[in-house]
């Protein structure tokens, strides 16, 4: 959030604002009110119509996606538009007769606007509990009641005029800005105050041109305005946080729902009442308008609606999860021990947990994840029963309990509900691939008791995101997994402490010339009791615990200790590193990585660091700026896996990429299978179409590694050439497999695999 508004004040959208708005405003107050030609003629049209540009450049930016942007660009047109006329046409006295062309511009602001303030409510409107819509009701109609007595001396005295076109355009901006007071109260209310950021542009924005508006009605009711007026800042400080907010809200990855807070609602609400309640009194007391009264009355009666009834809408509020609508952990903890009590009906207890939710979340933002967790609701709800029971425990953990179920119908289930989510979502212009991890356990086989269920589930789900199964089903031998994992978990924290990681590496042999040409980094965990332990014993757990940026760090570190060593023994090889999600949305970390290298004295070209295909394809904006700033240091980049996952392939032409990975999973079967074969040529074809180096890792025999040889595959590594060794070991094999000394200069590939 931080990094956000730092940024809202450092691109160039803003810069022009507040660049051409400053100078006016200074200007406006170094002269005081009255017209000035050098500051209303000239510097005011330069302010509103940079706001113009600013906007219109928002409304593109969002297209079809958010279409109110386009109104939200047309009401600061149209009331720069207006502005611009009333210059041209006023005459010495700042004059312009009513009605006129420029009454229509600022019409056409209030209903474009009041447009883009619908399109927001309707989107939460269909969706929110009564209560809320009492307490945004309430918000609304006290806040109308107090603005109706403020304006009324403006309605008496249009009123008291000759009807005709032009009274009724003066009466219409009172009671339009009267309209969107009420509406910016009851979504107050709906939010509780704690609106996103950029809500908080809009409303600012709306709220200072409304109160212009309503200055402005009571002194030119008595003939006080004219142009040149301190008034004149305040309307453009408005439309410049209506423009602001349309600049940042058309962004990919920027809240665009509105989200209830519950807890801070009844504020709004609470004064509302209050208020009506004043206007009431002071109705007593003098003359009213008979609208403020009503609005006052209105108030009350929505305000007393029976507390019971209250009472009862609100405790089923306090068992929905405001997010997704779903039964929250309340609702599962009161409804499922009822289901579970009989002990005798065969039920299935599901505990699901999302894969690298995380990295979605720091790499996208917490607004993105929300939208996602909204379409995993709604995919989990189509593949259940009326009779089942989902609930959304909390993030992006969720617990279904399946009625009438035995083992083979929940792990049926289980399965369907895979195959849903793997399928892409859209979130903000973004195709996201997320997997799950389910744990079921099965009452009454395994208990009825609720806590007992989710404490095996629990278990059962960690062993699948362990195994990688995606489903796993509760058995005895499960028990000792949390232990063991708790336990595991402590030992993984000692050895980042400790230093008991080390490096083997797997040479990298370059099929034109046969020879070493680089080597991929494999980490180790040195055990203590166990020993030697590969990556697949530890490196899911650093993922899950959140200490997986950590050990990329001393990989790196110790890959490029040894990238060193080879380069002063005049034998130099660089090294790749396959660098994490986490690692990647550090913002430091291309700094991280320069300080690495020049301590050691390497420049960046001994360096390949491998990128997990799915951070390219989530973010493809950060993904450029960080490649970028690594490339520009000479590093070079590589697509770790390439053709694992759901990809547009567009990134390839988007992003500063030098080699592409071919996972193992294409190598394998090219021996038995000429339709594997002829996606492998292909592929390295397309790889060297692109300018891009193709490495296939996972050569297992002679024939394939003839087969990659013939397609033109730059670069093979795997079992048939060498394990990955210790460092000494390689230096002893290098050796002797090369007729010549030394090795020519090329980087070294440091990677912390999955497996290997």
């Amino acid at each position: 959030m931080a990094r956000s508004r730092l940024f809202l004040f450092t691109h160039w959208p803003v810069l022009l604002l507040v660049g051409t708005l400053v100078p006016y405003a200074v200007a406006r107050l170094v002269h005081g009110e009255g017209f000035n030609p050098p500051t209303d003629d000239r510097l005011s049209m330069v302010a509103e119509w940079s706001m113009v540009a600013v906007a219109l450049a928002a409304a593109r930016r969002a297209g079809n996606k958010q279409p109110e942007m386009w109104w939200a660009g047309g009401a600061v047109l149209a009331q720069v538009g207006a502005d611009t006329y009333w210059l041209l046409v006023q005459d010495e006295s700042g004059y312009v007769p009513t009605p006129s062309p420029g009454d229509a511009g600022y019409l056409l602001f209030y209903v474009l606007m009041l447009g883009v303030l619908i399109a927001w409510i309707r989107r939460w409107l269909r969706t929110v509990a009564l209560p809320v819509l009492l307490d945004t009701a309430v918000g609304t109609s006290g806040a109308a009641a107090v603005l109706a007595v403020l304006l009324q001396p403006v309605l008496t005295a249009r009123s008291a005029e000759a009807l005709d076109l032009g009274t009724v355009i003066n009466v219409a901006y009172p009671l339009l800005d009267l309209i969107l007071i009420a509406i910016l109260a009851g979504v107050a209310a709906f939010q509780g105050g704690q609106g996103s950021w950029h809500w908080v542009l809009l409303t600012g924005g709306l709220l200072l041109f409304t109160a212009a508006d309503v200055v402005y009605a009571l002194v030119d009711a008595n003939g006080g305005y004219s142009v040149g007026s301190y008034l004149d800042i305040e309307w453009a400080l408005g439309i410049f946080l209506i423009v602001l907010w349309m600049d940042r809200a058309s962004r990919p990855g920027t809240a665009r729902v509105l989200h209830h807070r519950p807890a801070q609602g009844l504020a709004v609400p609470g004064v509302a009442t209050l208020a009506g309640l004043g206007v009431l009194l002071l109705g007593s007391q003098q003359q009213v308008s008979v609208l403020a009264l009503v609005l006052a009355s209105a108030t009350l009666v929505l305000a007393a609606i029976p507390l019971a009834f209250r009472q009862r809408l609100l405790r089923k509020l306090a068992r929905t999860d405001e997010l997704t609508g779903l039964p929250n952990r309340r609702a599962l903890y009161t409804d499922a021990p009822v289901r579970l009590a009989g002990g005798t009906a065969r039920q299935a207890l599901m505990l699901l947990d999302l894969d690298r939710f995380k990295d979605v979340n720091d790499s996208l933002g917490h607004d993105l994840g929300d939208a996602l967790l909204i379409q995993v609701a709604a995919r989990l709800s189509g593949q259940l029963r009326p009779a089942d029971l989902l609930a959304r425990l909390g993030g992006d953990e969720f617990a279904i309990l399946l009625a009438d179920a035995d083992e083979a119908r929940a792990t049926e289930v289980a399965g369907r509900i895979r195959d849903t989510l793997n399928q892409p979502m859209r979130v903000g212009g973004i195709s996201l691939l997320t997997t799950v991890s389910i744990g079921i356990a099965l009452s009454p086989l395994q208990g009825n008791e609720l806590r007992l269920l989710l404490r095996k589930a629990d278990m059962a789900m960690y062993k699948a995101k362990s195994s990688r199964s995606g489903h796993h089903l509760y058995t005895s031998a499960d028990d000792t997994h949390g232990e063991e994992r708790l336990r595991v978990l402590t030992e993984l924290r000692t050895a980042l402490a400790e230093d008991q990681f080390v490096m083997h590496y797997q040479p990298k042999v370059d099929l034109d010339t046969g020879r070493v040409n680089g080597a991929e980094a494999l980490v180790r965990w040195n055990h203590p009791q166990r020993g030697l332990l590969p990556p697949s014993d530890f490196l899911s757990l650093a993922e899950e615990s959140g200490l997986m940026h950590q050990l990329t760090l001393v990989a790196l570190s110790k890959s490029l200790d040894q990238a060193a060593r080879w380069k002063a023994r005049n034998t130099p090889l660089a090294v790749a590193v396959n660098i994490s999600a986490s690692s990647l949305v550090d913002t430091q970390f291309p700094a991280k990585v320069a300080g690495l290298l020049a301590l050691r004295g390497l420049t960046g070209t001994a360096l390949v660091l491998e990128i997990p295909e799915e951070f390219l394809l989530a973010d493809r904006e950060k993904a450029r700026v960080i490649l970028t700033t690594l490339r520009n240091q000479g590093i070079q980049i590589a697509v770790d896996d390439f053709g694992t996952g759901y990809s547009t392939l567009s990134y390839l032409r988007d992003l500063p990429i030098d080699e592409l990975k071919l996972d193992s999973s294409f190598i394998g079967p090219m021996a038995d299978s000429p339709r594997a074969a002829s996606l492998v040529a292909s592929t390295i074809a397309l790889a060297h179409g692109l300018g891009l180096r193709m490495v296939a890792e996972g050569v297992e025999s002679g024939a394939i590694y003839d087969e990659l040889s013939r397609y033109g595959c730059d670069r093979v590594q795997g079992h048939f050439m060498s394990h990955a060794l210790p460092a000494e070991e390689l230096d002893d094999w290098i050796s002797h497999r090369e007729a010549a000394p030394g090795v020519p200069a090329s980087p070294v590939i440091v990677a912390i695999p999955s497996s290997g």
